[in-house]
């Protein structure tokens, strides 16, 4: 299989202990190594597929930290810098009864924040099959300008471009320069990843069928719509998919929309599916994507944290049969 490159932040999630307490009441913390571009290299390698992760850490032993979760996840760390500009970024999270989070980041600059587009490498790219990317690193600092180069490099070697906007409103001055930011990076995925709580923000309709013309602009071939418990749908130009999910207890939702597009991008890449063929894609093809990147964040929410929550691909084996 080719490799997958994720680009923006790995942080330290600072994870709490117990569950239903807002996060100023929260006693106690326990670090996992999160972000979302990393968790999404975390799933692409739990299921077997090489990945490699752009990113700048701090000169500190949460960076240190990060690296030695890479190195155990068999996520890619050669294209990841060092800095003793910044730390490495940290995110406090609280867990409501039913999983879901409240966030409080310490990223004002983070280490990733800093990173130079002259760092990134064409030849990195010649030999991927994805380029993947958040909204959290494409706000107005250095690592908006990877972002950029990475992209400049992985249309020009025909790398398929996926986006997932993944929205954390608490690090934008705004909510308008949030949205300005992803209307701006939009246009150039092939993928894009979109959950039910982020799609009445950037397109104004309620309905995911209304709001296809304005998200399928520019070189978006694929859009996926994630609704959690109520399942997944998958729209292409002339073709539409949906699976549902099947009802477990939710532990930890944490890096879960990650787990979805990681697997979903894994099995793409087994299938040697690229930007240009996916328009191609079947009802049937797609149904069955959606299903297993279902079942794969099933299994994930059961669990705590993100990628040592994540099933290799003999669970998934398992759950499928």
């Amino acid at each position: 299989m080719k490799k997958l490159l994720a680009i923006g932040e790995a942080l330290i999630d600072l994870i709490p202990e117990e569950t239903g307490r807002a996060l100023k009441d929260v006693i106690g913390f326990r670090p996992a190594v999160g972000g979302a571009p990393a968790n999404v290299c975390g799933a692409y390698s739990r299921l077997g597929g090489p990945s490699e992760m752009i990113t700048q850490l701090g000169m500190d032993p949460f960076g240190d930290k990060i690296i030695e979760e890479f190195d155990r996840y068999h996520i890619g760390r050669d294209y990841v810098s060092r800095t003793a500009e910044a730390n490495t970024s940290l995110a406090f999270v609280a867990l409501k009864e039913d999983g879901n989070r409240e966030f409080s980041f310490y990223r004002k600059p983070g280490a990733d924040m800093l990173m130079s587009p002259d760092r990134i490498r064409r030849e990195w790219f010649e030999d991927a099959f994805a380029l993947h990317f958040c909204s959290v690193s494409i706000g107005d600092f250095s690592m908006k300008e990877a972002h950029k180069r990475a992209i400049c490099y992985a249309e020009e070697t025909g790398t398929l471009i996926s986006f997932d906007p993944n929205l954390r409103f608490a690090l934008w001055p705004s909510n308008e320069e949030l949205k300005t930011a992803v209307d701006e990076f939009l246009p150039k995925a092939n993928i894009l990843k979109i959950s039910d709580e982020e799609l009445e923000f950037l397109t104004g309709k309620t309905e995911i069928e209304d709001a296809l013309p304005q998200l399928m602009q520019g070189n978006v071939r694929l859009v996926i719509y994630t609704k959690g418990s109520k399942g997944a749908q998958a729209f292409t130009a002339s073709t539409k998919a949906k699976a549902a999910s099947r009802k477990v207890k939710a532990i930890d939702t944490t890096g879960a929309g990650d787990a979805f597009i990681g697997s979903f991008l894994f099995q793409l890449s087994k299938d040697g599916v690229s930007a240009d063929t996916l328009s191609e894609l079947s009802a049937d093809q797609l149904t069955r994507y959606l299903d297993f990147s279902n079942r794969y964040c099933g299994l994930s929410v059961q669990r705590n944290g993100a990628i040592m929550s994540y099933p290799t691909l003999d669970e998934m084996i398992g759950e499928m049969s």
